[in-house]
């Protein structure tokens, strides 16, 4: 869980430092300890792979003075400060200036423990979010996740037949993520700088078909005003993807083959041949052969689109790819919504891989999406199936969800939530803490 993560101790009481490191280690933590802010300033800054747990009361810099520090030069690194009975007002003081949590002396093993394995988990989520961040920024190859053997077989398919010009039929169900392969398709291609065009032909009215595919000249109809390009002329040098291609008028396949044949167009009013060079994959659900068997679709047209085809399987049938597709979607959904990635369980997990998901990819993402906004329906997609959750768990999660509501009621002021929820303040900021609660303008009642 913390591979690869550190912990920095900072107590300048050589007994209690020592128990404490050793404390950490044998739970498995990766710990420096330090006798003073000094000694551990230079380690610490914005790429600092862990969390810190530091005394308030110190000789030189003060356990608050690091604090301060962290907020201008590592303000994502969690900081946990260890307080005296009589510092409590100062450690509630401190969260609201940003620290993680703080623990009051004497404290047992067990609860250090417990806080730093929970803002490791956070540090590790902001790490991996910050890295989400800058591949979603790039233009990099648009990323297949999954472990299983047929996802694999599709990874090698892709990177095998990418660079060529070959048409691809993907085969698969609704929400599969064909144009996520389409895309890949292009992104490692030569074409990977000029447009990839998604067309789905389902959507597509069959009286509009023509015009949207082929574009026009000005006056070909009533309302053609001016010229107008069509998707095949627009993806010209890059990809063309034609989803539900099933679905696409008869009379339209005579002229896509033609395109596809030649390499040219004529836009609708027009004599002038325009050349068209692009790559088209298409992708289908069902079997192709019986919409060319019952005359729906033309044999031709299917031999020139399936020279390669990835068959998709449903995600009911690669299982082990579930949580790893889930895990990617709460860190692209936290990036979106500007929300913090919610940890999910080992039970939350096992039921993941339990359910059936009709919807595939698609329903994996939106449930992923809900539970990053913290919304729970009748369906569950938030909080999963809550009947295997312990009652710990349920009640956790509800009170999450009180407090994350209220506080949006409240435009983020805390001492308003706070009397809502008849909670003190202290008690609010340590929930909000624990449960890693953004709380938007919070810094207006500071």
């Amino acid at each position: 869980m913390t591979a690869g993560l550190q912990v920095i101790f900072i107590e300048d009481d050589e007994l209690v430092r020592r128990a404490s490191v050793q404390s950490l280690q044998l739970a498995g933590f990766d710990v420096i300890g330090h006798g003073s802010v000094e000694a551990a300033a230079r380690a610490i800054d914005a790429s600092f792979p862990g969390v810190i747990v530091s005394d308030i009361r110190l000789p030189g810099a003060s356990g608050l003075d690091l604090l301060a520090q962290c907020r201008e030069r590592a303000p994502e690194v969690p900081v946990i400060l260890v307080t005296g009975h009589g510092d409590i007002s100062m450690a509630v003081q401190a969260m609201r200036d940003g620290a993680y949590d703080f623990i009051e002396k004497p404290f047992a093993s067990e609860r250090l423990i417990e806080a730093v394995r929970r803002a490791l988990e956070r540090r590790k989520l902001v790490l991996e979010n910050q890295a989400l961040r800058r591949e979603l920024a790039g233009a990099g190859q648009s990323r297949i996740i999954g472990r299983s053997l047929a996802i694999e077989q599709v990874r090698r398919l892709i990177a095998n037949v990418a660079p060529t010009d070959a048409s691809v039929l993907i085969n698969g169900d609704t929400g599969a993520g064909k144009e996520l392969i389409a895309r890949s398709l292009h992104d490692m291609s030569p074409r990977r700088d000029k447009p990839f065009i998604a067309v789905n032909c389902g959507a597509l009215p069959e009286q509009m078909f023509e015009s949207e595919m082929f574009g026009y000249e000005a006056g070909a109809f009533t309302g053609a005003q001016k010229r107008r390009v069509g998707k095949l002329e627009h993806a010209s040098g890059g990809t063309l993807f034609l989803d539900e291609i099933e679905s696409m008028p008869l009379a339209l396949q005579v002229k896509l083959l033609r395109v596809l044949q030649d390499g040219v167009l004529e836009r609708l009013g027009s004599n002038q041949p325009v050349r068209a060079n692009l790559r088209v994959v298409a992708a289908a659900k069902g079997d192709m052969n019986e919409h060319v068997a019952d005359g729906t679709f033309r044999r031709d047209l299917l031999y020139r689109l399936n020279v390669v085809t990835i068959t998709l399987p449903p995600l009911n049938e690669r299982r082990e790819d579930i949580v790893p597709l889930f895990e990617h979607f709460l860190l692209d959904a936290a990036v979106r919504y500007e929300r913090p990635a919610p940890l999910i369980t080992d039970r939350q997990r096992a039921e993941l891989m339990q359910r059936d998901w009709p919807g595939n990819v698609r329903e994996l993402r939106n449930a992923a999406d809900r539970m990053v906004l913290g919304i729970l329906d009748d369906g569950g997609a938030a909080s999963l199936d809550t009947s295997t959750q312990s009652l710990k768990e349920r009640t956790e999660q509800f009170e999450r969800a009180v407090i994350a509501q209220a506080l949006e009621q409240c435009g983020g002021a805390v001492a308003v939530a706070a009397d809502r929820l008849q909670l003190g303040k202290a008690t609010l900021y340590e929930k909000i803490k624990r449960y890693g609660i953004a709380v938007k303008g919070e810094s207006s009642e500071r």
